[in-house]
């Protein structure tokens, strides 16, 4: 990909020869809330992903609590693509969640015209996992985001108050549900 440009647009080089430009869309959250999901399942080619199996080195480290049947995670990144026109290419890239894993935020966060913010409603210690995530976010680049509520028909009203303060969300950013798959 080329360097981003002043609006965070860069060009992608077609076989024919010509540059479309492309956007680049982080997906983003905590471990086990649907990110590389999400990734593969809007992506219009084959995802690249860096999963690795889980070990028990990940016993007491990774909570498991809520996806007990994972067993792998992203130990770098997710890539995707999408067209959205025969001008528009736009690049997801999927972060790994885990704390250990944040010096690639930043990494993977650069040029980024925005950003979703994924959590898992079935399991609410997402919303803190996702506060850590988001203050990084807020610290490094200052785009726009909306809040991606995986597997939910929507929240109640008190479920949807609970993660708008505990991520401390202004009133102008959107938290919409969604179904990673």
């Amino acid at each position: 990909m080329a360097s981003a440009s002043p609006d965070r647009a860069t060009a992608a080089s077609e076989p024919s020869g010509l540059r479309i430009p492309s956007v680049k869309i982080l997906v983003a959250g905590g471990f086990g809330v649907g990110k590389t999901t999400m990734v593969g399942s809007i992506s219009e080619i084959r995802p690249l992903h860096t999963e690795e199996v889980l070990t028990e080195l990940s016993i007491g480290v990774d909570n498991l609590t809520g996806v007990e049947s994972k067993t792998t995670t992203t130990v770098a990144l997710d890539f995707g693509r999408i067209t959205l026109s025969p001008e528009l290419i736009l690049y997801l890239f999927g972060t790994p969640g885990q704390e250990r894993f944040d010096f690639m935020w930043e990494i993977l966060g650069e040029g980024m015209l925005g950003y979703v913010l994924l959590v898992d409603s079935t399991r609410p210690a997402t919303f803190t996992e996702a506060l850590g995530i988001l203050d990084a976010f807020r610290t490094m680049a200052r785009v726009p985001f909306v809040v991606a509520v995986n597997r939910a028909q929507g929240l109640d009203p008190a479920g949807e108050e609970r993660l708008r303060q505990t991520l401390r969300l202004d009133a102008g950013v959107p938290s919409v549900p969604c179904d990673a798959t």
